[in-house]
């Protein structure tokens, strides 16, 4: 039954029922919270755990989409973040021969001052080992700049690769198809070996252990129902009796409904009615679409 019907044929009992007092309070149907599961990546479908009517706990593995192409783009990158890790420069090897030369420079640099200062060398002499002193410190900090360049360079080539290969894991992990939340299997979309594509239904799930009841009330039973009261909610049972429970009402509209004309005579075309929603414990008995009665009892009993 469409919610539309039902909603007609709630309406129609509410009001066809007023005025007698052994009647019910308000009518309704069950609802439940339902989750629907789609695909996060493109792939064929493995693997699917799970059959209509099986109950499932949050965070349980229920399937697997081909994840084979992404492994292949991740091996590639990590192999091109090896290759580059292989042409980083090796700075201190680099600057050793240049480093090398230097302290001989500045040692003979050292010597020669003292000659000069004993007047056994010229300033000449000085001059020159003091200018290649000074070439050599000039190559070594040109060479060490550009190998921190080069460096650099590389180390930032490597963290784009590791970037797009955090991205690969997480639509690895996208592949896997993680139940979300507990409740029970209500429809299955696909197969195993079907193509699915990102937002593609696979499953729908909800949690049955505790039932919605949508029912609707007039304006004038409002003043006589308040949140978190509880009602007493009655089911058809076998051999014409019914079955109790006790709900609670958990949302008032603060919105008036006019009831739907195709059903209604011209008088009641103008009747408003306000929607209410009751949570039930659900035993088992209770499902998705069930009719149900509403008795606003000041202590109900199951």
């Amino acid at each position: 039954m469409t919610p539309h019907r039902a909603f007609i044929l709630c309406l129609a009992c509410l009001l066809a029922c007023k005025g007698n007092p052994n009647t019910a309070d308000a009518y309704g149907n069950f609802e439940a919270i339902e989750t629907l599961i789609s695909a996060e990546f493109n792939g064929k479908l493995l693997r699917l755990s799970l059959e209509e009517g099986s109950l499932l706990e949050a965070g349980a593995w229920v399937g697997e989409i081909d994840a084979t192409p992404l492994r292949l783009q991740k091996e590639v990158l990590e192999k091109s973040i090896a290759a580059l890790v292989v042409g980083m420069p090796d700075i201190p090897v680099q600057l050793a021969s240049l480093e090398q030369q230097l302290t001989t420079a500045k040692r003979e640099e050292l010597r020669i001052r003292q000659l000069f200062q004993a007047e056994a060398a010229t300033s000449q002499q000085l001059d020159d080992i003091q200018s290649q002193r000074q070439v050599l410190e000039r190559q070594i900090h040109a060479l060490k700049s550009n190998l921190h360049i080069q460096t650099r360079s590389i180390l930032a080539q490597t963290e784009t690769l590791r970037a797009q290969i955090l991205q690969i894991e997480n639509d690895i992990e996208k592949c896997n198809v993680i139940n979300p939340v507990a409740g029970t299997v209500l429809t299955k979309y696909v197969e195993p070996n079907e193509f699915v594509t990102v937002g593609k239904p696979i499953y729908k799930l909800a949690d049955l252990t505790k039932m919605t009841l949508r029912a609707f009330v007039s304006g004038s039973q409002l003043s006589s129902i308040h949140m978190s009261q509880t009602v007493s909610v009655l089911i058809d049972g076998p051999n014409n009796t019914s079955k109790n429970y006790v709900g609670k009402i958990v949302w008032i509209s603060d919105k008036a409904e006019f009831t739907p004309k195709m059903v209604q005579t011209k008088e009641q075309r103008v009747n408003l009615v306000y929607a209410i929603k009751i949570q039930v414990p659900n035993d088992g008995a209770l499902k998705i679409g069930m009719p149900a009665e509403v008795l606003f009892a000041q202590n109900p009993k199951p």
